[in-house]
């Protein structure tokens, strides 16, 4: 079928489309007028909304844009507006506006919320079957022009495994499909023992003999290599190129398209299958020969059933068992429906019936047990496939018991027992209903809060006037009642004068009399009529005598009793019936078929774009595996119900393997027959796997020499280049000796000594720039503490500094200040405090301060200067650990330059500019996070910066989805470059942190894209799209590739202080117009 008439046929299903929304929205059946309705409005279904309505309710034109404000761009576009549209608001209080529109408008906007609730609207990302073999026919000819996402390191020391970890896959180009099925069959060891002993046939000389041999053959060869590699491999992970190869040229063949990975699944063991019965026939000895493949994942069931009033009995062969999700909670629910098809009572009765139904009994269940859930169904009326995001649970074991033929007779008594246990529950679950939603309104509430509320209502104080009579509408905001009047009539309103409800402010006559010439009044419902104090909070009852409240209250406390003992009662038999329901099959004799849950297979995504990955069980570490492409880490059942279950976020379970707990052979380790040692690595390969093995961890060893080599060079060169730049700085040093010293944080050297490298932070050429602020405080320190006792010494005068500015210091350190000011960016001392540093390395560093050479020149600075300078060199080793002074110091640089990276973020996120803001955040929120990890005063407010991180990834995906709405060749692909290069790098930093707000932000920049599926777009749009998908929809958390981090321009302590107040300010004023 060619691409025109691919597109041909999904224009019709796309007007049959919009004739179904059409009809749906406004109730009109009658299809010449929907397409007349279409027709005039050129496609637009809320133009043909609109001229629906006008035709039928004969109202005015308006303008559709007041009560409806469509997701579609006009009709000359290729593609429509994502899920961003669904911000717009849809005004329904237009008093120009009938019931009926107002109607449609509800329906549309119940539309957009149904959008927000599940992921899932009528612009998702899906296409007709037609359209995805049209896409991938483009995609096989796809050529790549951008960079891949998995890329290997550089440093092959990253790519190499540790010690006996599981190896995992490397994503060679969407493959994620073919790692999470091939893991999972890979740790059955019994399945994994089979392909690695294969052995291709020999005696039959011509093989092969037909295109299926010739494709079935080499794969099961290149699955022994990746089997092999996984087993003895030094590397991390291991390139499934060359069977993905095969796989790829089988599923571009007529016979093979539309695949999803279901079906590969089945492709996959019909291939082994017929791979080893091409070696069974040539092994055999006897007649039928036995092929381990079928041995292992097929079994048999019964089929019992009446056809037309007449009964039959058939045996078939199962493999992968279809369940249908939608509609249940559990597996066993899924099981049962399956098992049972159409009216069976004739099954069980002596009446001979014409009912027809059947029912499906296991005789036989194999070793391995794989249940294939069907998440994804093809929805007729609108032509194109959904996924099924429902919530459905799954044990960790399985008991088969009830769904064996030999149980027939015990599982029948069962099921009637439970549907008569169910009837009664339903019954009873009716009767609580009534009591917890009581009334006949639209709003109903539990019987007992209404009795209770009643009780209340009649024990409230009475009030013998008004509720209105008591409230003054010219009483002022500031609580000062005033006379009291009677409301105005309507007519009183029109006629009165504005100074009837001033305020409690007072202003000339003249000036009032001529604001309210030029001033209507103006109602403030929440602010001008305020209640007196006096008054009760809630209504009361104008006249009750005390007998009438005694008996009252007696009926209503008597009543709620009676009704909280009734609820209580239901609700315990309701909870004792379910607890009947699921012991039903909990005794002995039905827990005989134990089935271990061992591996379930997860897709993350919409109908024609995700991911995949999969949970193994690790019997020997007793743990679930997370095995995800390259990454195979430890999770838990806890993580594996979030990602499996569904109904979080677009991740579900789509395929469960169970594999019989009475069959240990399938899981446990070869021992070796001599020694009785579990085999393990190496040992376990036949001889031409081990060569194929160690030659390739000979090329890894080889590449990591060769980097070793490498780096030693590079080492050496930056050695020699320090060297000379040290000596060159040295001569410099000698030279200058005599030249003003830069204000140092540090202890200062010796004159004798070395010079040390001072914090960055104060390195300053003169006193004119950052250190002068330092300075300025330290010498009106010591003026302070001179000016008090002239006559004391200058190590007197130092100690009295140093503690008139330590106090200074300490008390801004606990002042609680505005955002806008932050102390700890002023003086490192505040950062220290606040941080809980040690006494030594607070006393050292202020001592430093005052040890500074370019305080001013007069004789008593000069003087301290020395003081605090001997102090220093007097300070021993063993005193102040100099490795713990200089990490404090490495702290305190890090927090200077994390602030430097949020503020350049954020300044430019403001100017717009965001991207070359994201990378700033990014660094930030990445800094300032392990900072925290230190202590809560280490860094920044983590959920600003989260906060902006997450809001610069929404708008750079928000201008490259409209750069691709633009059809134009440059536009998209700076658009998808944006994607590319900026924001799906940056998806797994959201996804690491879990946080609810970044989860909704990831989950709202994949469903844009994904609504663009199903839309009519050029063949290359497409093509893009569907090659870009993927990469969006990885849920992986492991960092591919990453940009260095931006360059911070340096700046002084002044200006960093003024520009983070500037941009805190900027902040609180946007949060407050938000507000």
């Amino acid at each position: 079928m060619t691409v025109e008439q691919n597109v041909l046929q999904h224009s019709q299903k796309h007007q049959q489309t919009l004739l179904n929304q059409l009809r749906e929205v406004t109730g009109t059946t009658d299809i010449q007028l929907l397409q007349q309705a279409l027709q005039a409005s050129n496609g637009d279904l809320a133009e043909a909304v609109t001229y629906l309505t006008e035709k039928n309710a004969k109202v005015p034109q308006q303008d559709e844009t007041t009560y409806y404000q469509t997701s579609q761009v006009p009709s000359d576009k290729y593609i429509s507006v994502g899920s961003q549209a669904d911000s717009n608001v849809i005004d329904l209080t237009g008093d120009d506006k009938d019931d009926l529109q107002r109607a449609i408008a509800l329906s549309l906007a119940e539309s957009n919320r149904a959008f927000r609730e599940t992921g899932i609207t009528d612009e998702e990302q899906t296409i007709s079957r037609v359209l995805e073999a049209s896409i991938a026919e483009n995609k096989a000819s796809l050529k790549r022009t951008h960079t891949e996402v998995w890329s290997d390191s550089p440093n092959p020391h990253d790519r190499k495994r540790i010690d006996n970890c599981p190896v995992g896959l490397k994503n060679v180009g969407n493959t994620c499909w073919f790692s999470a099925v091939i893991q999972s069959l890979f740790n059955l060891l019994e399945f994994q023992r089979l392909v690695l002993n294969y052995s291709p046939p020999t005696k039959i000389h011509d093989l092969p003999r037909n295109q299926k041999e010739h494709r079935n053959l080499p794969f099961m060869q290149e699955l022994r290599n990746l089997f092999s590699l996984m087993v003895g491999s030094k590397r991390k992970y291991v390139d499934p190129s060359r069977a993905v190869e095969i796989l790829k040229d089988a599923f571009k063949s007529s016979e093979l398209q539309q695949q999803d990975v279901s079906e590969f699944t089945h492709k996959l063991l019909d291939w082994l299958e017929d791979a080893f019965k091409i070696k069974a026939e040539e092994d055999r000895e006897e007649d039928k020969p036995k092929n381990p493949m079928v041995e292992l994942f097929y079994g048999r069931f019964l089929a019992v059933g009446v056809l037309e009033g007449k009964k039959f009995e058939n045996t078939e062969l199962f493999g992968q068992y279809p369940l249908q999700v939608n509609g249940f909670k559990d597996l066993h629910e899924c099981l049962e429906a399956a098992m049972i098809e159409g009216e069976i009572e004739s099954l069980h009765s002596a009446e001979n019936s014409a009912k027809s139904g059947q029912e499906h009994w296991f005789t036989e269940l194999p070793p391995v047990l794989t249940f294939e859930l069907s998440r994804f169904e093809f929805n007729q009326a609108l032509g194109r496939p959904e996924k099924i995001h429902n919530k459905l649970e799954f044990p960790s074991m399985l008991y088969m018991d009830r769904y064996m033929d030999r149980n027939r007779e015990i599982t029948r008594i069962k099921r009637e027992e439970i549907r008569r246990l169910k009837e009664h529950l339903t019954l009873l679950q009716q009767r609580l209903e009534r009591y917890l939603s009581y009334g006949s309104g639209p709003k109903r509430f539990p019987l007992a809060d209404v009795l209770q509320y009643a009780m209340e209502f009649a024990s409230s104080k009475p009030v013998c006037t008004s509720p209105v009579e008591d409230i003054d509408s010219s009483t002022p905001l500031g609580g000062v009642t005033a006379q009291q009047q009677p409301p105005p009539s309507l007519a009183e309103q029109d006629s009165s004068t504005p100074s009837e409800s001033s305020g409690s402010v007072s202003v000339p006559s003249s000036t009032a009399t001529a604001a309210q010439q030029q001033r209507a009044p103006i109602h403030k419902p929440f602010t001008q009529s305020r209640l007196p104090p006096d008054l009760p909070m809630h209504p009361a009852p104008r006249h009750i005598t005390e007998e009438e409240l005694r008996v009252l209250e007696g009926c209503l406390h008597r009543w709620r009793s009676e009704v909280e003992y009734d609820t209580r009662d239901l609700q315990g038999s309701i909870t004792r019936l379910h607890r009947t329901i699921e012991l039903m099959y909990s005794d002995k004799a039905m827990m005989q078929v134990p089935y271990r849950l061992h591996a379930v297979l997860v897709h993350e995504g919409q109908a024609n774009a995700g991911h995949y990955w999969a949970y193994i069980y690790d019997p020997h570490q007793r743990c679930w595996m997370k095995y995800n492409d390259i990454s195979v880490t430890k999770s838990s059942w806890e993580e594996l119900v979030r990602d499996s279950f569904g109904g979080y976020r677009n991740a579900s379970a789509y395929c469960l393997m169970y594999i019989n707990d009475k069959k240990p052979f399938l899981i446990e380790e070869e021992f070796d027959k001599e020694t009785g040692q579990i085999l393990s690595g190496m040992d376990k390969l036949p001889p031409d796997l081990k060569q194929y093995v160690k030659e390739d961890n000979e090329l890894l060893a080889k590449e990591i020499e060769e980097w070793d080599a490498f780096q030693a060079r590079k080492a050496q060169h930056e050695k020699f280049t320090l060297a000379a730049a040290a000596t060159a700085a040295a001569s410099s040093t000698s030279t200058s000796s005599s030249s003003p010293q830069p204000m140092s944080i540090e202890c200062s050297p010796p004159d004798n000594a070395a010079p040390q490298q001072d914090p960055e932070y104060m390195e300053q050429p003169s006193p004119t720039n950052d250190s002068k602020h330092l300075q300025e405080d330290t010498e009106r320190a010591i003026s302070r503490v001179a000016a008090e006792q002239e006559e004391r010494s200058p190590e007197a005068l130092l100690n009295g500094a140093l503690k008139l500015e330590y106090a200074r210091l300490l008390r801004f350190a606990q002042e609680d200040t505005l955002p806008e000011n932050d102390y700890r960016l002023q003086h490192v001392i505040v950062y220290f405090i606040q941080n809980q540093a040690p006494k030594k390395i607070l006393e050292r560093t202020l001592l430093t301060q005052f040890a500074d050479r370019n305080l001013a020149f007069d004789e008593r600075c000069k003087s301290i200067m020395h003081v605090a300078r001997a102090k220093l060199d007097l300070i021993k080793p063993e005193e102040v650990n100099m490795d713990e002074y200089e990490t404090w110091h490495q702290d305190y640089r890090n927090f200077r330059e994390t602030t430097s990276f949020m503020i350049t973020g954020l300044e430019l996120f403001h100017k717009t500019n965001y991207v070359e803001a994201l990378m700033y955040l990014i660094y930030s929120f990445q800094y300032n996070k392990e900072l925290l990890t230190k202590g809560l005063y280490r860094g920044h407010d983590e959920e600003l910066l989260g906060h902006y991180r997450r809001d610069c990834l929404l708008k750079l995906n928000e201008q490259a989805a409209v750069m691709f709405e633009s059809a134009e060749e440059p536009e998209v692909t700076t658009g998808l470059g944006i994607m590319n290069e900026l924001v799906v790098p940056c998806i797994p930093l959201l996804l690491v942190d879990d946080t609810d707000k970044d989860l909704l932000a990831v989950e709202d920049m994949r469903n844009r894209w994904c609504s663009y599926l199903g839309q009519e777009m050029e063949p290359n749009l497409q093509e893009k799209l569907t090659d870009f998908l993927p990469k969006l929809l990885d849920c992986s958390t492991e960092i591919k590739s990453f940009h260095d981090p931006p360059k911070v321009p340096a700046c002084s302590t002044l200006e960093l202080c003024e520009r983070f107040s500037r941009i805190m300010s900027v902040i609180r004023k946007v949060a407050a117009q938000a507000r």
